[in-house]
């Protein structure tokens, strides 16, 4: 496991709209996004903490056109979670966007940034939160505000396609990431220099990137068990229903008898076989004798649970991986099929 970055505190700061307050006599109202206003919670008595006000860090999300709202929800809200929970302002948060205004996500909701891209701090957590078309919506201001914050040592991350953001901005060279698996094959294509894994999130070193979807509110967990213990991640776990927390070491997929809907041990190896080789395909032949099957017996058995003939199957995992590189990357068709 790749080592884990340095989430020194930083120095106290007037909360943003949507922390704590730090004063449980006047309670700032939450963050309002397209005119909708959540209901506030008083953290009960038995998790309130009852120290001095601590060091609060500071969480800066990036938001990109077309970003995915859940991975964005997934990833404030075990932070305002935290809060409530400890009863002090450990997190605060602040939303900004390249117009400095109102941004639409993948789902067509609107929501109002704080600021444009500001100057940030050392201390500081940068989050770009990506989501459909990234290429297109990674701009080149983007790029260079990035590339100005990595070099103040900041520790930058990116949800959902946000690695791809982080890559374009050579934020990830020789660095461990992931990304949605859906973008996994045009990333792969693009940037060759990133160890791109498969895993739910990843932590290297004072990089951040998490595959999207519900793996956010992995990765925070994940941060605010290093920030301040075991105890308060899973108290915030508990209030968002959320029974398991992932590691780095979790893939983001259903596994193949589950996606396919058939437990068959050596169906499920042919098949992993296939999504392992799809640039260079394995005869069915080669692929029986793997499993201990004759070539006959494959066919039976495809054809028995899937309907389909193993080079039917075959084409159609190889005609996805076409369809998404040609979506994904400026590859040209007879590129694609070289």
């Amino acid at each position: 496991m790749s080592q884990r970055p340095p989430f020194s505190q930083s120095k106290p700061a007037k909360p943003a709209a949507g922390a704590v307050s730090p004063k449980p006599a006047t309670k700032t109202p939450p963050r309002q996004i397209s005119g909708q206003s959540p209901a506030t919670a008083t953290a009960p008595a038995s998790t309130r903490g009852h120290s001095a006000p601590v060091r609060q860090r500071h969480f800066v999300f990036v938001l990109l056109n077309q970003f995915t709202f859940l991975s964005f929800a997934a990833a404030i809200e075990p932070l305002r979670i935290a809060n409530r929970m400890s009863g002090q302002p450990l997190y605060r948060w602040t939303l900004m966007a390249e117009n400095g205004t109102d941004v639409t996500c993948s789902n067509g909701t609107t929501v109002r940034a704080d600021s444009g891209l500001t100057e940030v701090g050392r201390d500081d957590v940068v989050i770009v939160c990506g989501g459909l078309d990234v290429r297109s919506n990674t701009t080149q201001p983007v790029v260079n505000w990035l590339r100005k914050a990595s070099r103040k040592g900041s520790v930058i991350g990116g949800l959902c396609t946000g690695a791809h953001t982080l890559a374009a901005a050579g934020l990830l060279e020789n660095r461990r990431a992931t990304i949605h698996w859906e973008n996994r094959d045009g990333f792969l294509e693009e940037f060759t220099d990133t160890d791109l894994t498969k895993s739910v999130f990843v932590i290297d070193g004072n990089r951040l990137t998490a595959a999207g979807g519900t793996a956010s509110i992995d990765l925070v967990l994940t941060m605010i068990a290093d920030d301040h213990g075991k105890d308060l991640a899973n108290a915030v776990a508990d209030q968002l229903i959320y029974t398991t927390i992932r590691t780095d070491r979790d893939i983001q997929r259903l596994s193949i008898p589950t996606r396919i809907g058939v437990r068959h041990p050596r169906l499920s190896r042919v098949i992993e076989r296939m999504e392992q080789s799809i640039e260079e395909p394995v005869s069915p032949a080669d692929l029986a004798e793997e499993v201990g099957m004759s070539t006959r017996q494959l066919e039976r058995l495809f054809r028995r649970y899937l309907n389909r003939s193993p080079k039917r199957y075959y084409m159609e995992l190889r005609l996805a991986r076409a369809r998404n590189l040609l979506m994904q990357t400026d590859l040209s068709v007879i590129n694609v099929a070289l």
